[in-house]
């Protein structure tokens, strides 16, 4: 098999079960990441090491206990990286939420979210050592009320 091919399906297991509802596993963290893994996205900042980023998925499942996020289209691979479009969101019904870049969540605010973006990923030795994202945050803050608009 590939470099590339195996590439991509360390980063589908890791996206299938940290990301999405259905088989979301967050042992599968432990498995597949680097003890030195970077993590960051404009709504989640810049993550270091498996436990930062477990923390934060265990804030925002409970937040958002229907999150679900899904691959749109095919991984891209080259060499140590693979690169994904996904889309996804949930609702609001957990405890309050005050991981945001602006502002906070009261408790089950009900607010929905729905978003898109980009994901890069770096694999090392079936590794992964990078997870940098881009999304549509500014949609997400507007959605959840925590940046106003002009209209």
């Amino acid at each position: 098999m590939s470099q590339e091919k195996e590439n991509k399906e360390i980063v589908a297991q890791w996206f299938n079960s940290v990301w999405t509802k259905e088989k979301f596993d967050i042992s599968v963290i432990d498995k597949l990441a680097s003890q030195d893994i970077t993590m960051q996205y404009p709504l989640h900042g810049h993550l270091k090491g498996p436990k930062a980023i477990k923390d934060m998925l265990e804030r925002l499942k409970d937040a958002f206990p229907n999150l679900n996020f899904w691959v749109v289209g095919d991984l891209i691979a080259d060499n140590d990286y693979v690169v994904g479009r996904w889309e996804g969101g949930g609702t609001h019904t957990g405890p309050e939420f005050s991981d945001l870049p602006a502002g906070s969540l009261p408790e089950n605010s009900g607010k929905t979210i729905h978003f898109t973006g980009m994901s890069v990923f770096r694999i090392k030795e079936g590794k992964i050592i990078e997870e940098i994202g881009e999304e549509d945050a500014l949609k997400a803050a507007i959605q959840l009320g925590v940046v106003a608009t002009n209209e």
